[in-house]
């Protein structure tokens, strides 16, 4: 209860001060706007590039995947070619 009557007054003495002191606090929000804008700004720009790191680092990841998908694919395929050739040599053999 008390914080509810505390909360009440704060904004009571705040709306008063608005009242009393309104071209100090434009001056205040005038000044603030840009400072504001500035650093919003700036940190866009840190999470932007941030972000655009963080998906070519992906990508270069799943660009490795899958080149190391392809070697064992290759080396798959060189070994089962391997095996046919030796088959055929074999075939070839007892006839030449």
């Amino acid at each position: 209860m008390s914080v509810l009557i505390g909360g009440g007054v704060a904004v009571l003495f705040g709306l008063i001060g608005l009242i009393i002191w309104w071209r100090d606090f434009f001056v205040l929000l005038k000044g603030g706007i840009p400072i504001m804008l500035l650093l919003g700004g700036a940190l866009a720009v840190y999470v932007g590039i941030d972000e655009l790191r963080e998906k070519v680092r992906e990508s270069q990841e799943r660009e490795k995947e899958e080149l190391d998908k392809a070697r064992t694919e290759l080396e798959k395929a060189k070994a089962e070619a391997d095996k046919y050739r030796e088959e055929l040599e074999k075939m070839k053999g007892p006839q030449g």
